[in-house]
């Protein structure tokens, strides 16, 4: 028996939540990993899994086994990233995990450049909403969080963003563009559920002044109601209402004039991007390279000039 391929295979099928997922992550069959975790139950004399047909859950010996197995792997990981580090070139599979929209509308893009710099990373990128409980099980986790934020996990900041009133060129030609808050309440409004608290009916728009001051409240008819950023940012592209999306996530957009800024002294809110790492003595040099290499692009970004709203009639 391979021992520490039973062991990274017992890993993975914990953290995929399940054989099959496990087996595609992996590029085995699903019999291949199942028979890798029978042969290390064997080979341990103990049983790691519950399994039954709806989900899988660690026994206590298998919970005990995989805080071990945690640790063992990730000083294989840091033995072979520093003997990789004197060939000059990185290498080996770097660990990702993000939320769902950080990891569609700003890293995704990211790995065609990642990929120029550093070939022979390979990027194995996993996706909570709430990453945060999961930091000891990646090279990298990325968090976009409100303010307030407050998790008992080693993180830094990665970057700053504003939430933003958005809508499409086609929606202001039919509805008109809005010039102060007030005038909001004439518009239609693409929703998140949690949008600052209020409740699933609130039809409030919350808004707070750049320059300080009081923030200012409006009622607004909810056209659409999502907890899919996706479903309502393809909404607000299609010209069906306003909606409240990330700055750094729709430059591109703002840029093309596909969406047009509204109210630009006004923001709803802001949210910070962290990053965190597992506590460990040594940090592998693809980790520290990728860390590096979004840091820069982030700066990028934030040097670059942002587009002016383009007036609408």
């Amino acid at each position: 028996m391979d021992r520490l391929l039973s062991m990274r295979v017992f890993q993975r099928v914990v953290d995929a939540g399940g054989f099959a997922a496990a087996a595609r992550a992996l590029d085995l069959s699903p019999t291949a990993v199942t028979r890798l975790v029978n042969d290390l139950e064997q080979h341990l004399g103990a049983r790691l899994m519950q399994r039954t047909t709806r989900k899988l859950s660690l026994t206590a010996a298998g919970e005990a086994y995989l805080q071990r197995v945690r640790a063992i792997l990730q000083d294989v990981d840091e033995a072979e990233a520093a003997a990789a580090q004197s060939s000059g070139e990185l290498q080996g599979t770097l660990r990702v995990m993000a939320t769902p929209i950080f990891a569609s509308y700003f890293l995704a893009p990211q790995v065609v450049h990642w990929r120029r710099r550093y070939p022979q990373v390979t990027l194995d990128l996993a996706i909570d909403p709430f990453p945060q409980t999961r930091v000891d099980e990646f090279d990298v986790t990325f968090m976009v969080v409100d303010e307030g934020f407050d998790a008992n996990i080693v993180a830094r900041p990665l970057s700053v963003t504003q939430w933003i009133l958005c809508a499409s060129p086609a929606y202001l030609r039919d509805a008109g563009t809005p010039r102060t808050p007030q005038a909001l309440s004439q518009h239609a409004y693409l929703r998140f559920p949690w949008q600052q608290g209020n409740g699933a009916g609130s039809r409030r728009m919350r808004l707070r002044p750049l320059a300080g001051g009081p923030t200012v409240e409006v009622e607004m008819p909810v056209a659409l109601q999502s907890t899919g950023f996706d479903v309502l940012y393809r909404a607000a592209l299609d010209g069906a209402g306003v909606a409240v999306l990330s700055r750094i996530l729709i430059e591109s957009r703002l840029a093309s004039g596909e969406l047009v800024h509204l109210l630009p002294d006004w923001i709803y809110g802001t949210s910070t991007v962290y990053v965190a790492v597992p506590t460990r003595i040594l940090m592998p040099a693809r980790t520290r390279a990728f860390l590096d290499f979004l840091a820069e692009r982030m700066a990028a970004r934030a040097t670059e000039p942002r587009p002016q709203p383009r007036a609408q009639r």
